[in-house]
């Protein structure tokens, strides 16, 4: 069975210490993942140590940057690269959230070389892509995520695509008033999925994680993670309440 991913992207979230007691009030609440199953804490670059050590001793709990620069080193002041998360045990990144393609105007050819950095680090990346919401209403979507994924990723061996990690970001249903439906999540998930499979095969498309990532929340992640294509979720602010990330956790397959 693909793996079933709960990740939490806290975003430009919490204290220090408010960080802490949430990550305690959550690995406090007696969980048992199976070996399929899977935590990931995306947090604040301030907090990854922090992070790391509170998760080292727990089973498929891991952390995670929520960016990290397109190129090797250099003089990029505020920046942080792959090299450096890797040297500090970070075995995850999410490229490309929409937030980062929105307000940094992170391009696609940008994206390819964060995915190639963090490979070449030995780190997952969590690739990000979806669309807006004039793409939605003008019904090119399908054409758009597959562009996504062409010209970020197709560059990659098949042994290199299974090391990725999709997350579908409903862009159009993130603070738009507009709701998708499980429906149209399982849609998109089995074409990012089938886009997959037509440039490496059915059998390395059906190993990789797709995620969604459209307002998950604790009262509807488990009829969504129910869908055959959808493998869990990047969550947000649902994922700053302990309570309803741990729901959320739980619900996965």
């Amino acid at each position: 069975m693909r793996k079933q991913i709960a990740a939490a992207n806290w975003k430009m979230n919490m204290t220090f210490q408010q960080g802490e007691k949430l990550l305690d009030d959550i690995l406090g609440v007696d969980i048992h993942l199976k070996e399929h199953q899977q935590v990931i804490f995306a947090v604040p670059f301030p907090y990854l140590l922090m992070t790391r050590s509170e998760v080292e001793d727990e089973f498929n709990y891991e952390v995670a940057a929520q960016n990290c620069y397109h190129k090797k080193s250099g003089a990029y002041t505020g920046e942080v690269s792959a090299d450096m998360l890797h040297s500090t045990g970070v075995n995850y990144c999410i490229v490309g959230h929409s937030e980062r393609r929105e307000y940094f105007a992170e391009t696609n050819a940008m994206l390819a070389d964060k995915v190639n950095l963090c490979l070449e680090n030995f780190i997952t990346p969590i690739f990000c892509c979806g669309e807006a919401l004039s793409i939605r209403e003008a019904n090119t979507q399908n054409d758009f995520v597959a562009q996504q994924l062409k010209e970020s990723l197709f560059h990659l061996s098949a042994k290199q695509i299974k090391g990725i990690i999709v997350a579908y970001e409903p862009i159009w249903a993130i603070g738009t008033g507009k709701t998708a439906t499980t429906g149209q999540a399982q849609e998109m998930h089995a074409h990012l999925r089938s886009v997959l499979a037509g440039q490496y095969g059915a059998d390395v498309a059906n190993e990789i994680p797709i995620l969604y990532g459209g307002s998950v929340k604790a009262n509807n992640a488990k009829e969504l993670f129910s869908c055959p294509d959808v493998d869990g979720g990047l969550v947000g602010g649902a994922s700053l309440v302990a309570t309803d990330f741990v729901e959320i956790i739980k619900a996965l397959k």
